[in-house]
């Protein structure tokens, strides 16, 4: 790596070298997970640039190529499983002055990576009525271009299913790590070799995306007497076409009793509780479909607000905050991301609940896939040792659960443990040096690995 003869080839792009603001900028949320904190805390890149248009995207990574400098992209630093760490140094591609929002059309919308979902989202509303089909719990702070690389679903899975689902994504624009980058748009089956892989074959320079009519979404908190009520109303409501919905959160006691300081007040012992968002003209269906179920108190309407201390955004308890809050207040908590495939997902969670009981707290949101609802699970889980947690993930596997594992910072093992075999040919052809964020695709560095351990890349930079 020769940093120097790198620095000298980007005169005029804009560059940090502050060893404090480097760090603060070559961290993301890994630290939600104990096993990623004991191995990436030390880690830290050697510079920050921001590119301030595709032109500079290219100048970086035609000099990165020739002094052999890894690039680690950035967005906003909101995901939490080290997608955004630079395991080998080098420089972080920071996308922070790439923001502009180049064309808003009905049903779509092109955007540069860098731009905030918040102001797009605001932007959207007030041109067109528009607004983005789904968003992560951190829709105020994460960037589009982060999400499309780093996220899997969020805020409007429980409608239009994952991000990665035909028609989620329109098209993406691509820029290489070659000896002289070529600039590719991808749309259809090719979007997969670039979405939710850690900029690790190519930098997303502009996106495409689908939009959806905006409603002054109806912020629902509900009360019901026990989890498995709950998870069934959250089933039941899913299964409602007719009502328009963008989230159904549900939590096991004691997450909103223990964890959710302004919803605690309003929540009996035991009970477990929903955060929805409801479309304005949907209410009068949620509410009858509501009465059906046994128990269910509504706590809270953002459209008749009547707490001395409003809850917030529901969005803001659901997905990856959840597991914020709890940690916010008791730092042995981390979580697990688990897929309860229908038809059985009632039955399957469970069978989970009775294994770990008090251990593994059950946090659900519900998605669609393939036109039926289903269960991603955030569960909460209360640590003590990297050993108990490895078995905790293989008892969920036993049962019929797929775990996508948060505390792994490769795209494998946080996956389905097998190789994209589209994404790793892209790489090949993309980034033939292996400079695009190191360490984060397995079958780049070891392409016969058996995922019998963690998988601990060889080339991250060691400790001082």
């Amino acid at each position: 790596m020769n940093l120097v003869g790198f620095r000298a080839a980007l005169p005029g792009i804009e560059t940090d070298d502050n060893p404090v603001s480097i760090r603060a900028k070559s961290r993301d949320f890994f630290w939600y997970s104990p096993v990623l904190k004991a191995r990436l805390d030390h880690l830290a890149a050697d510079l920050v640039m921001a590119p301030r248009d595709q032109d500079e995207v290219i100048a970086i990574l035609r000099a990165a190529h020739a002094h052999d400098v890894p690039v680690t992209v950035r967005g906003a630093g909101t995901g939490n499983y080290g997608q955004a760490m630079p395991l080998r140094g080098g420089v972080v591609l920071h996308m922070k002055n790439m923001t502009a929002i180049r064309a808003i059309q009905p049903g779509r919308v092109v955007v540069e990576p860098g731009c905030l979902i918040r102001d797009l989202d605001h932007e959207l509303r007030a041109q067109s009525g528009q607004e983005l089909r789904m968003h992560p719990s951190t829709h105020s702070t994460a960037t589009i271009g982060g999400f499309i690389a780093g996220g899997s679903g969020g805020v409007g899975s429980v409608t239009w299913g994952a991000l990665r689902d035909p028609g989620n994504i329109i098209r993406l624009r691509v820029v290489t790590a070659e000896a002289e980058p070529r600039v590719l748009d991808f749309t259809g089956e090719e979007l997969h070799r670039v979405s939710h892989a850690y900029g690790t074959n190519g930098v997303i320079t502009e996106i495409e995306m689908p939009l959806a009519q905006a409603h002054d979404w109806v912020d629902v908190l509900v009360a019901m007497p026990d989890f498995p009520s709950a998870a069934v109303l959250a089933d039941a409501l899913a299964c409602e076409d007719g009502i328009l919905k963008k989230l159904i959160s549900v939590y096991e006691a004691p997450i909103a009793q223990d964890w959710f300081a302004r919803v605690a007040p309003h929540m009996r012992p035991a009970e477990a509780a929903l955060g929805l968002m409801i479309a304005p003209q949907s209410m009068d269906g949620f509410l009858t479909v509501l009465a059906r179920h046994a128990g269910a108190r509504t706590i809270w309407r953002s459209d008749r607000p009547d707490w001395p201390r409003p809850p917030g955004p529901v969005f803001e308890y659901g997905w990856n905050h959840t597991t914020l809050r709890a940690l916010k207040v008791d730092p042995a908590i981390t979580y697990l991301q688990v897929r309860y495939a229908a038809p059985d997902h009632l039955e399957t969670v469970e069978r989970i609940r009775a294994a770990f009981p008090g251990e593994v707290i059950q946090h659900l949101e519900v998605m669609r896939e393939h036109g039926r609802p289903m269960f991603a699970g955030l569960s909460l889980v209360r640590f003590t040792t990297e050993a108990r947690l490895d078995e905790i993930v293989r008892t969920h596997e036993a049962m019929g659960a797929m775990i996508f594992n948060p505390h792994r910072y490769t795209l494998e093992e946080g996956g389905r443990q097998t190789v994209d075999d589209r994404q790793l040919a892209f790489k090949r052809e993309a980034d033939p040096k292996g400079l695009l964020n190191p360490g984060k695709m397995i079958a780049w560095d070891v392409p016969d690995w058996d995922y019998a351990g963690i998988y601990a890349y060889a080339g991250m930079r060691a400790a001082e």
